[in-house]
């Protein structure tokens, strides 16, 4: 009998591994070359409004153009990533797979006229329609579906970034309820480095690389300078969430939805004709890099700040991610002028923690640090991500997210309860 048993339980467990293996052989593959395409054409977008700056000018009519094709086609997907977390939280449906190119068309789309946006959002929204056709086609359960939204979201995120570790991380601490999905940590975790092997070896397209050059020694006080930086780049993420929800609930209030993009774009043009300057459109990518050897003015994270929640509160499409890299670096590099630390270090340690405390997944963001500037500043990269996480409050620039009971535990600690007379 004990025989017998061992037989059906390696047999249960053979049938897991090569499941899951082929799912994640052919989502990562797809996931992966997609998100390449996405990163070629947001490069192109990007070059090309950087040499004809009068592209800008044309934003509201490409925000009205956006609009027009979602309300025209977008039906049932226009809460983007809100949307991948619902279904993970309730199975209702298969996501539309029409939302990876409208999503990807949206997001270029912003780029191109000049918006400030990111790329993450487009790309786990493109991973997790894509993942989630599988559910149909092999007529997979709704315990399956789970596992295949988290690599939508895994392969998107690792492929985009060049970070598998962190996008496997990334998707299950996300949707965290109450505890992690254990079955999804195998497919997670090799979906993420397939769709990132095809996106950069197979396909050629590279990442960004940032640096660390120089790290603090251990000491109490750099420690507690940490803490005193992980608390702003904490407040910066609760400020852009809460901006992000005031922006959109402003633009609520215009009827007709084309509109709010075109009126969006009206003023984000004029504010960056206004300063005569590009640095705080699109990605930001070479602002984000001169952060760690130039000392940034003390308003470049603000405006970015603004300028984001602005644009994709005015419905624009795209992610937060690479713009939170931007505020938390660029904050990171202004702190230099009065926390006596390393400027690379503190640039490093906002581009992780601001993420961090915005999304809800400080975990991932440790990885991510570690995976992109290396082991040796890991004990700040990790006190600065963990302070931010607490001192984010109760937000998230996902607003369908559930948090784990972590946050919820700490800040019921914190309440003053009411003695009796």
């Amino acid at each position: 009998m004990h025989v017998s048993n061992q037989f059906s339980f390696l047999k249960k467990q053979s049938i897991y591994l090569l499941k899951w293996t082929f799912l994640s052989l052919l989502i990562g593959s797809l996931v992966g070359s997609t998100s390449a395409f996405f990163l070629v054409s947001l490069r192109w977008a990007t070059q090309y409004r950087e040499m004809n700056i009068w592209v800008i000018l044309l934003l509201p009519l490409g925000g009205l153009l956006i609009g027009y094709i979602y309300y025209w086609l977008g039906k049932g997907i226009e809460k983007g990533n809100n949307l991948v977390l619902e279904e993970y939280y309730t199975a209702k449906k298969t996501i539309p797979l029409k939302m990876a190119p409208l999503v990807l068309f949206g997001t270029v789309a912003t780029h191109f006229f000049g918006g400030s946006a990111g790329r993450e959002g487009t790309a786990i929204q493109m991973g997790a329609a894509i993942a989630d056709q599988f559910k149909k086609l092999f007529k997979l359960t709704e315990k399956d579906q789970k596992i295949l939204l988290i690599m939508g979201i895994s392969a998107g995120f690792a492929s985009v970034f060049g970070t598998p570790l962190a996008g496997c991380v990334f998707a299950l601490e996300v949707l965290v309820i109450k505890k992690i999905n254990y079955h999804a940590i195998y497919p997670s975790l090799l979906v993420a480095f397939v769709a990132d092997v095809f996106c950069t070896h197979i396909w050629g397209v590279p990442h960004t690389h940032y640096y660390i050059t120089e790290i603090a020694d251990y000491t109490v006080i750099n420690i507690i300078w940490t803490i005193v930086a992980g608390i702003a780049f904490g407040i910066t993420a609760m400020s852009f969430s809460l901006l992000k929800s005031f922006f959109k609930n402003a633009f609520q209030k215009i009827k007709f939805p084309p509109l709010r993009p075109f009126v969006g774009g009206i003023a984000i043009a004029a504010f960056v004709f206004a300063i005569g300057s590009t640095k705080y459109v699109g990605l930001g990518i070479p602002i984000i890099e001169a952060a760690f050897s130039q000392q940034m003015m003390p308003y470049d994270f603000g405006i970015k700040v603004i300028l984001t929640a602005f644009t994709l509160g005015a419905g624009f499409k795209g992610g937060e991610v690479t713009p939170l890299f931007f505020m938390g670096a660029t904050l990171g590099s202004a702190l230099f002028l009065v926390l006596p630390l390393p400027m690379s270090l503190l640039a490093g340690m906002g581009f992780v923690a601001v993420f961090a405390g915005a999304t809800n997944t400080p975990l991932a963001c440790i990885i991510m640090g570690m995976e992109l500037f290396g082991i040796d500043g890991g004990v700040f990269i990790a006190i600065a991500c963990l302070v931010a996480y607490f001192s984010s409050g109760n937000t998230s620039v996902y607003s369908s997210q559930k948090k784990s009971n972590l946050k919820s535990r700490f800040y019921a600690l914190l309440r003053i309860k009411k003695m009796p007379n």
